[in-house]
């Protein structure tokens, strides 16, 4: 059993739905990745989910776009992320991580030496946000040979029978995509979130979870009634922004919004700091 799907079988077990939390590796700067993953571990993230810089983001919004040109600036790539997920590993073993990107590095650094490089370094999982399930049998035969669960986006606008051929290639759980867009941008329609999430359920067992669009503790609280676990990225990602320069008051910011996130998930409340 994969870290990824022991993690949702322990949340299932608790009654509990799982907070996966996204930065983009080497933002703001290539020493501060592993301590802001510690600290969302600390504050109550599931599941992390670290992206791989990638120059022409395009599924992402502005706040990851610039935290994109933040960790290129400062010499990050698939390398340099890998070499911090090794790093994290030393002291977390249990954590899940999620390499999240676009083809195109993996493709220049060869599929079977990313996908060992990947799992040497301790990733469980690799979410391609620009390659279709229909045309990944290399990469997906690169990630199974080295026990890697890739990840499938679903968009409101998969047809159910693209979500079952979906369904049927992933593991870990399946990303529905919750709004048409980029990250970080526009507001969640809940009803339209429950009956997707319900059709994306009658095609497959595996855990859903819901990102796009979640920025605070209530709308996590929100979209956790409905699915298995919360992606949030950009509300992140805009606290590590703010506080580029400071490298404790950033960590101090990225615990209170992962704070709050898991509190809104576990239907309690915090004090936030201003």
């Amino acid at each position: 059993m994969s870290r990824i799907a022991r993690r949702f079988e322990q949340r299932r077990a608790e009654g509990r739905k799982a907070l996966v939390t996204y930065i983009t590796g080497g933002d703001p700067g290539p020493d501060a990745t592993v301590p802001i993953m510690h600290r969302m571990v600390a504050a109550g993230a599931d599941i992390l989910e670290i992206g791989m810089p990638f120059s022409d983001p395009m599924a992402d919004g502005p706040v990851v776009q610039a935290a994109c040109d933040r960790a290129l600036a400062g010499g990050t790539g698939i390398t340099g992320v890998l070499e911090m997920i090794r790093a994290f590993r030393r002291e977390d073993q249990d954590t899940p991580v999620v390499l999240m990107g676009y083809l195109n590095p993996i493709e220049q650094a060869g599929y079977l030496d990313f996908a060992r490089a990947a799992a040497a370094a301790g990733v469980d999982g690799v979410l391609t946000v620009d390659l279709p399930p229909e045309e990944s049998d290399e990469l997906g035969s690169a990630l199974a040979a080295h026990d890697l669960d890739p990840i499938w986006l679903i968009a409101p606008t998969t047809s159910a029978a693209r979500i079952r051929a979906i369904c049927e290639q992933g593991r870990g759980f399946v990303y529905y995509v919750s709004l048409k867009g980029v990250t970080g941008v526009a507001s969640l329609d809940f009803d339209s979130i429950q009956t997707r999430v319900q059709a994306i359920r009658e095609a497959t067992q595996l855990p859903v979870g819901v990102g796009f669009g979640v920025k605070d503790g209530v709308a996590a609280g929100q979209v956790g009634q409905l699915a298995d676990a919360v992606v949030v990225g950009s509300a992140i990602v805009s606290r590590i922004a703010a506080h580029a320069d400071e490298p404790a008051a950033l960590l101090d910011a990225v615990g209170d919004i992962v704070g709050e996130l898991r509190a809104g998930l576990d239907g309690t409340s915090v004090e936030m700091a201003p």
